[in-house]
């Protein structure tokens, strides 16, 4: 799959240390893109540097919290100095809270992962959705989950989360489309990735059931994932606006 639409575009990944964001960073970078990776965890971001650098496109990485204003302003700042105007935003950065029903889940968790997961989208957003609008352009792609589309993919805290994703990326295009933003979700299913290791700890029990539920029989790759998210981002998709497109294997349709 090649896109030489990316060549020397500004991609903004959140989450890029690991897992999907990590794959997506590569994967945009192989098509020649400037990404750029903000996260937390500056071990997992050095890793996909390394991995970036086998690609044709450039990747810099900044540290930094989803949650913090001051600190996605500073990475916005330098992103915008190495490689100009943002094209597209892919909000990935998100945590899990372990399955935890609505009477085991603390405030602190609560809190947490609604910050992380959401709050955190809507700051990342705000803060890079100006230069799209004077520019007149602009993608964002948001990170959902088949968990905001049904019960039992996560706990109370994250299923809130993600059912709140969708909502606000269907309202973010429905507010910026005319003003030249594009703006859907990814819902994945299975996906194995560091974030759901639990699932493959100890015998893997968790692991092979949730590959039995699901009707393709397996877990996906985060490549996958990140595959969908460079046509979802492209001019092919150019008429696919607030849409939530699933890669879960066919949970959904059970």
């Amino acid at each position: 799959m090649h896109f030489d639409e990316y060549t020397g575009k500004t991609i903004f990944v959140t989450g890029a240390a690991s897992g999907i964001g990590q794959a997506q960073a590569v994967a945009f970078a192989a098509q020649g893109a400037n990404v750029f990776g903000f996260d937390l965890d500056q071990a997992g971001l050095a890793e996909t540097a390394k991995k970036s650098a086998e690609t044709i496109g450039t990747f810099i990485s900044y540290t930094g919290d989803v949650t913090q204003k001051d600190e996605i302003l500073a990475a916005v700042k330098y992103a915008n100095e190495c490689f100009g105007f943002i094209d597209v935003l892919l909000n990935t950065a998100g945590i899990l809270d372990d399955y935890t029903p609505s009477l085991d889940t603390t405030e602190e968790m609560w809190d947490r992962v609604l910050d992380i997961n959401l709050k955190g989208m809507f700051l990342v957003t705000n803060l890079i959705l100006p230069q799209m609008i004077e520019q007149q352009h602009g993608i964002i792609v948001n990170m959902a989950s088949i968990a905001g589309m049904v019960a039992g993919g996560g706990g109370a805290a994250y299923t809130a989360s993600k059912h709140a994703i969708i909502g606000y990326t269907k309202q973010l295009d429905y507010d910026y489309a005319k003003k030249g933003i594009r703006t859907n979700a990814i819902a994945p299913g299975a996906i194995k990735t560091p974030m759901n290791a639990a699932d493959f700890a100890g015998d893997g029990q968790m692991a092979e059931w949730v590959a039995r539920e699901t009707p393709a029989g397996r877990w996906a790759k985060p490549e996958e994932v990140a595959s969908l998210s460079l046509f979802l981002a492209s001019q092919q998709a150019d008429y696919i606006h607030g849409t939530v497109m699933t890669i879960d294997g066919g949970w959904l349709v059970k």
